[in-house]
This record gives structure tokens, C-alpha cells and sequence, in this order.
């Protein structure tokens, strides 16, 4: 996990799930890489978690946004299109 935003409303988390230290010796067999990206909105206690073609769209804003940074509004402004999406609940395990 990586922590790439956090304010007062929003944290927004890259995911590697099967992620291997570079130590480590490589998996015996091939493995589909598996990354994402966790939004939670501080205000309503929900989360969304973006993968597939939503996480390969949220990763080009992101480049996009390292070319031109933005401020944090257009940034918080961004984040509440995806709250639309955010049904789970925020819990701890």
C-alpha cells in the first residue's frame, strides 16, 4: 500500500495486492498483476475501491496531474465525482 493523498475529507491509497519485496524470490508460476487504488471519504465513513478500467483511468489522472499539478480543490473536486460510487462502509478488521 501506498498513501498518495490524504486531507480532511479525502485518503486515497495505491494498492499493490500481490506486491513481492524486491528481495524476494519471484512467484514459480506467472501471476496477474493486481493493483488498485481505495478512496475514502472521510465525511460519510465510505470507501470505493477502483480496479481494471477504472483503476487504468484513475492512474492516467494521476499522470496527468504530476505534468500539472493541481490545486487541492481541482483535486477534492475530482475525488467527490467518485464518492457517487462509494456504497462500503469504512470498517476495521
Amino acid at each position: 500500500m501506498h498513501m498518495l493523498y490524504d486531507s480532511d475529507s479525502f485518503v486515497v491509497v495505491q494498492i499493490h495486492a500481490n506486491a513481492t519485496e524486491e528481495s524476494a524470490p519471484g512467484p514459480a508460476a506467472p501471476q496477474l498483476a493486481l493493483y488498485g487504488f481505495e478512496i475514502v471519504d472521510k465525511r460519510s465513513g465510505k470507501e470505493v475501491y477502483l480496479d481494471g478500467s477504472w483503476a487504468e483511468m484513475f492512474q492516467q489522472r494521476l499522470s496527468a496531474w504530476a505534468q500539472n499539478t493541481p490545486t487541492q480543490q481541482e483535486i477534492e473536486d475530482t475525488l467527490e465525482g467518485y464518492t457517487g460510487l462509494a456504497n462500503t462502509p469504512v470498517s476495521l478488521h
